[in-house]
């Protein structure tokens, strides 16, 4: 008899048999309670993560954000903590640079890079952060030849931007150092971005994650005083910070994405800029539109910083608008935020993209429970969308055959990076 489980378990996935663990019970059917102990308590059991009481939370907008890292540096006492994708040289590094060489004394200063984002660090901006007394580290060097090249590797960036102030201060969002995040994200060339900035609780798991990509990237175990506790209450927003990588079937990001989204009773508003969502998630979008929710989408526009990806997520257009979701593009510049709304009290602000490529990256987001600051975030998404076109399903279901076809070669193309 043991020689036929083989064959029997080869005939089950063949015939795509639907156990209780088949990938489409990977959906959330429950109904995520509304009171902020049980909404805790479902974050928690999806991800991991508590929405802890006591913050205090504030949005950041495009070049804003210099302003909030420049204060916190210059604020510091212990230790200032800086993690980013992009940092490249220029007039936001420079200032940067400037505060962290006027520091209080005695502040240690921690800095990770990607360098994949970060072109050309080593030899512009490093060099300049180490005669600043700060221990400089780059996240998983590309090297190699041809011969021992690991597309794998490449794609596993550290895509975070987190920065830490003595472990009770913490900012998150779509931030880079550089050009593109100055002004007011209203014209080319001047990215519109979201970030939050958080002092509480919350901020300790801001903190571990720079402490383990810190470790991963050769650096020391961070001191006590880097993990205060606890750490005082400064506000009455609940929150916590979602830390994702890649895995082999279901990411934290996926994970953390479909229970945002099965929250949602009356409004989920996303906005994204790399909008490439899995079957799962568009499944679920679908779901809620034809529930009653308004559930709209905001993506870069004719701006977009990455053509093929812009083609990409136009091809998850046609099912999506078919089925009552709908869809903005950004027009007056490139749209990098990564927000997500539900309802009158649910926020979620980081790095994470829809899109294959980042799950297979280090991403963060920060979920908050806090109807002030969902209000805000309300408030932002319909200036946005005033800045935005509309794209309706009875004008795209006539588009030309040629944009069919591109759209489907980038979205095949993309299922093998």
């Amino acid at each position: 008899m043991k020689t036929c489980w083989p064959l029997l378990v080869l005939a089950l996935l063949l015939a795509g048999c639907p156990l209780p663990n088949h990938r489409l019970a990977l959906r959330i059917h429950d109904d995520v309670p509304d009171t902020h102990e049980g909404l805790s308590l479902a974050w928690y059991q999806t991800v991991g993560v508590e929405l802890e009481p006591g913050n205090q939370v504030q949005l950041v907008h495009n070049g804003h954000v210099f302003d909030i890292l420049e204060q916190e540096i210059r604020a510091a006492r212990s230790s200032i903590h800086i993690l980013v994708y992009i940092w490249r040289a220029g007039d936001p590094s420079d200032r940067l640079i400037k505060a962290l060489r006027e520091r209080h004394p005695g502040v240690a200063c921690r800095i990770l890079v990607d360098p994949l984002g970060s072109m050309r660090f080593q030899a512009d901006v490093g060099p300049q952060l180490v005669a600043a007394g700060c221990e400089v580290r780059v996240f998983r060097p590309i090297r190699g030849t041809i011969a021992t090249f690991n597309l794998k590797r490449l794609q596993s960036r550290l895509h975070r931007k987190l920065a830490v102030r003595d472990g009770v201060s913490g900012l998150t969002g779509g931030w880079g150092i550089w050009k593109s995040w100055e002004g007011n994200g209203k014209k080319p060339g001047e990215w519109r971005d979201a970030n939050i900035w958080v002092q509480g609780p919350a901020v300790r798991g801001i903190q571990l994650a720079f402490a383990q990509n810190w470790q991963e990237a050769g650096g020391g175990m961070l001191p006590d005083d880097a993990f205060p506790d606890p750490i005082p209450a400064s506000g009455e927003a609940r929150a916590g910070f979602v830390t994702h990588t890649a895995a082999p079937v279901l990411t934290n990001a996926e994970r953390m994405t479909l229970l945002a989204i099965a929250s949602a009773k009356e409004r989920l508003w996303i906005a994204n800029s790399y909008f490439i969502p899995t079957g799962a998630i568009q499944d679920m979008l679908i779901a809620k539109a034809k529930a009653g929710v308004d559930v709209r989408v905001l993506t870069p526009g004719r701006h977009h910083d990455i053509p093929p990806v812009h083609e990409g997520q136009r091809a998850t257009y046609a099912r999506l608008l078919e089925n009552g979701v709908r869809i903005w593009e950004y027009e007056v510049s490139m749209m990098h935020s990564k927000t997500l709304l539900v309802d009158d009290r649910l926020s979620m602000v980081g790095s994470t993209n829809l899109d294959p490529l980042a799950f297979s990256a280090e991403e963060g987001s920060l979920v908050v429970d806090d109807a002030t600051l969902a209000s805000q975030l309300a408030k932002d998404f319909e200036e946005d969308m005033r800045h935005s076109v509309e794209i309706r399903w009875d004008s795209w279901r006539r588009r030309g055959l040629f944009k069919r076809l591109s759209e489907r070669v980038t979205v095949l193309f993309g299922k093998y990076l």
